[in-house]
């Protein structure tokens, strides 16, 4: 067994706790707008950029279990942002695609997810630093 070295490690701390705080801040911001929960969020953007497509698919994307995804559709299901509708051609299969309301939900969660990025982030590097960061997690992504 191969144990890295202690940059690495120290690399690896300051990168899951820089995600895990970028997170706290998305969902903090998007709380205090009174909005849903960052999950969401993801969700809609997933199907907004790949457009409709299989819940596995979305799961395999987000990284998010397929219990909870389940759930989570269901929930936005009711709400009116996404429809699930079978699978042409594969009669156990779905499809997700958001309805207007969910292009809608996703265009006023932006905001509160933007202040977001810009305090977590923008605010804190310069351009060329996020060029740099954004090359380096491009190799580690």
């Amino acid at each position: 067994m191969t144990k890295p070295a202690a940059i690495t490690l120290l690399a690896w701390d300051r990168l899951l706790d820089a995600g895990a705080r970028a997170m706290r801040a998305a969902r903090r911001e998007l709380k205090r707008a009174g909005l849903p929960p960052l999950e969401w969020y993801d969700i809609l953007a997933a199907i907004d950029r790949r457009g409709p497509g299989r819940p596995r698919d979305l799961q395999a994307y987000l990284g998010i279990e397929q219990y909870n995804l389940s759930r989570l559709l269901s929930r936005m299901e009711r709400a009116g942002l996404v429809t699930i509708m079978p699978c042409p051609g594969d009669a156990r299969g779905q499809i997700v695609d958001l309805t207007p309301a969910g292009r809608e939900q996703r265009a006023a969660m932006w905001p509160a997810y933007s202040t977001a990025i810009h305090h977590t982030m923008e605010s804190r590097l310069d351009s060329d630093e996020r060029i740099q960061l954004a090359g380096m997690l491009e190799k580690v992504a």
